[in-house]
């Protein structure tokens, strides 16, 4: 809920019909943003939605925010990681709530045990795959950022 992703939602909502959806744990930083807001419902680890036809498996994976949550398609074999996971490494971890220790548990424990050809959708940059992405593992904990 960083406000670089959120700060059009209620206009997009009010547009379109769609749901504001938020893990719980993000509600304090949607509150910077949106206090006069509150979303519409809750997003919970395993949850599944169906948008377009296709399952979303709503997978939460904190560390860049604490409710920061990926959305797994496996019959697309793609999932979408926002700012959890980019091509090349870890997601931000200097934005406020953030934690590289925590990010690099979701990616390793949620992320990477995915199938090695699944798509990832970053939220910015370019794709990659799971299977490009986990042999990295042990260099970015060495890194550290």
């Amino acid at each position: 809920a960083h406000n670089d992703h959120i700060d059009a939602a209620p206009a997009l909502a009010a547009a379109t019909g769609a749901p504001i959806l938020l893990h719980p744990d993000d509600l304090p930083l949607w509150l910077h943003t949106h206090p006069e807001h509150t979303p519409d419902g809750a997003l919970t680890d395993g949850q599944e939605l169906t948008v377009a036809g296709t399952t979303l498996t709503v997978l939460h994976t904190p560390g860049h925010a604490p409710g920061a949550v990926c959305l797994y398609a496996p019959e697309l074999g793609t999932v979408f990681t926002g700012d959890t996971l980019f091509q090349g490494g870890p997601g931000a971890t200097g934005r406020s709530f953030s934690s590289f220790p925590t990010i690099i548990d979701s990616i390793r424990d949620r992320l990477l045990t995915l199938p090695g050809d699944t798509k990832v959708r970053t939220g910015h940059g370019d794709p990659t795959t799971i299977g490009a992405e986990a042999p990295q593992l042990d260099e970015w904990i060495k890194r550290g950022h």
